[in-house]
């Protein structure tokens, strides 16, 4: 069942996360993740739905304003200080709540994809314990129960994986607004501030960037066209014009660059993200697996996997494929090439024979596109 029927069939605005489950999912699997969320993460509110048409079953996942400060103490998201304690940013503490501004209003204080980046941190860190097993199938020690991103994966009975999509949800409301002073917007400039409260810094950052970028194509745009305009059509004016126009470019680069530096930085600075921590003290991502010690930088808990053991399976399994996927792509565009040589040699083949090794070799890239994917998937 698609996403957005669950949206239209349920609407509720109590729900930062949605994880919908195949209708193939049985009820002890279920109970058995409901079980793990509940009691792994006592901050979440969970809501079991089932939809009766198709029989798929759905969680929506929120929490309430006090689990989300401490999650945000827990996560160090970085929020503004009112002026009287010295404003910017800063790393939020629940022991200092009340220097924050907007920390009185439950409904504002956070956007929605800070409450989502909490939800998405907690399911994250929901870890099997030793011993561990579900439908005969042993959990390893610390290994991560969901997998936040596009879906969540579970062992099902036989060792296989299913899925449980989950999605960040959207209310309505903020997005009819987005809709008309961004999506159906024209020649008025993008709310980035709207865009960074609802998606976060980087969607907004991506977009303020290609919003600076499409702006600045204006110059050797119309630069280009007057230059192609006034050009003679004899070689030696062609290749004056060709010069300029390389000159431009290059300069106008350099100032381009230059610019974005100081845009971006501003952007930075406003949303809060010019210090951020370095990444030597993030978090891991859930799939990391090693075995636990005291960090040396932060003297925390964390799984510590040997260099050694990375340079090992680099060097032997990594460099050695990656090598082979290039020979391979390299000799069927050789062997593509030589395809299109030979059917331009026989004049008497059909002119539509003629495309041919072009379209084998589209085929070829879609195909290769597919088996690395899943290659570096493994990797």
């Amino acid at each position: 069942m698609s996403h957005k029927a669950w949206m239209k069939t349920v609407p509720t605005e109590n729900c930062d996360v949605l994880m919908t489950f195949p209708d193939t999912t049985d009820d002890h699997t279920l109970l058995w993740l409901l079980n793990h969320i509940r009691l792994g993460i006592p901050e979440l509110i969970v809501q079991v739905r089932h939809h009766k048409h198709t029989r798929v079953y759905a969680f929506f996942v929120t929490a309430t304003y006090e689990s989300l400060l401490r999650g945000a103490d827990e996560i160090g998201l970085r929020k503004p200080v009112k002026a009287e304690f010295g404003g910017g940013m800063r790393s939020f503490s629940c022991e200092e709540d009340y220097i924050y501004e907007n920390i009185e209003n439950e409904i504002g204080f956070f956007t929605s994809q800070e409450r989502q980046n909490i939800i998405r941190y907690w399911l994250e860190n929901l870890r099997a314990k030793q011993g561990e097993s579900l439908h005969n199938i042993h959990f390893l020690e610390g290994q991560p129960i969901s997998e936040c991103g596009t879906c969540w994966h579970l062992l099902a009975p036989g060792g296989t994986r299913w899925h449980c999509h989950g999605i960040w949800w959207h209310p309505q409301r903020i997005l009819k607004r987005l809709m008309k002073s961004w999506v159906q917007a024209v020649c008025e400039a993008q709310p980035l501030d709207d865009i960074c409260d609802y998606f976060g810094v980087k969607i907004a950052m991506y977009f303020a960037w290609l919003g600076f970028y499409t702006s600045a194509m204006v110059y050797p745009a119309v630069f280009g066209s007057i230059l192609y305009t006034f050009t003679n059509s004899d070689q030696t004016s062609q290749d004056i014009s060709c010069v300029v126009f390389a000159l431009f470019n290059v300069i106008w680069a350099t100032l381009f660059l230059e610019e974005w530096k100081r845009r971006g930085a501003e952007f930075a600075y406003k949303w809060g993200t010019l210090d951020t921590p370095a990444e030597s003290i993030e978090e891991p991502r859930p799939q990391f697996r090693g075995m636990k010690r005291i960090s040396p930088v932060t003297s925390a808990e964390e799984f510590y996997y040997p260099p050694w053991k990375r340079l090992l399976f680099q060097s032997l399994v990594s460099l050695p494929v990656c090598l082979a996927c290039l020979c391979l792509v390299f000799l069927l565009m050789l062997g593509c090439f030589q395809l299109q040589e030979l059917v331009l040699s026989i004049p008497e083949l059909p002119r539509i024979l003629r495309f041919l090794p072009k379209i084998i070799l589209a085929v070829i890239v879609t195909a290769c596109d597919e088996l690395y994917k899943k290659v570096a998937l493994w990797l």
